[in-house]
């Protein structure tokens, strides 16, 4: 039996509750396969409370990465579309992931090859600052591709 950083050493079940009784604490059972198993007298509430807050802690550090989204259309003019290429420029060094979305109306999903020349454009602009995550591919009258942030070579 294990007291708050001190070994009580090998007792019965009917002593060890006495001892956690004395102190006002609880006995908790922390590995039953061991024999004999091993107990430890701690404040049980104490030590959930502090687990919960590590977890807590531990979702703050957790890297969060957002998918942010740029739309263009095939008839996209130049000027337009390098505004368009900074911004996705900007979310990349950010260390966000970024959806460039084609979208066609009317007749223009008759030509995907105009919208596939567009993303080629935007993967030599944006080489360097991000990697193609997801080649381009046709859903419906969008024609998607997704960059993720080149990781940082230390």
């Amino acid at each position: 039996m294990d007291d708050e950083g001190g070994f009580l050493g090998i007792m019965g079940v009917r002593e060890a509750l006495l001892a956690a009784q004395e102190r006002g604490l609880d006995l908790v059972e922390v590995s039953p396969n061991a024999d004999p198993p091993v107990c430890r007298v701690m404040d049980y509430g104490k030590y959930k409370y502090q687990a919960s807050k590590r977890t807590v802690e531990a979702k703050k550090k957790a890297a969060r990465v957002d998918v942010k989204e740029v739309k263009l259309r095939p008839k996209t003019e130049d000027h337009d579309l390098q505004f368009k290429i900074k911004n996705a420029r900007r979310f990349l060094e950010d260390g966000d992931k970024v959806k460039v979305t084609v979208m066609f109306r009317g007749r223009e999903v008759t030509h995907p090859e105009f919208g596939a020349a567009l993303l080629e454009k935007v993967v030599k602009e944006l080489e360097g600052v991000g990697n193609v995550e997801a080649q381009p591919m046709m859903a419906g009258r969008t024609m998607t591709m997704i960059f993720a942030p080149v990781k940082n070579k230390p």
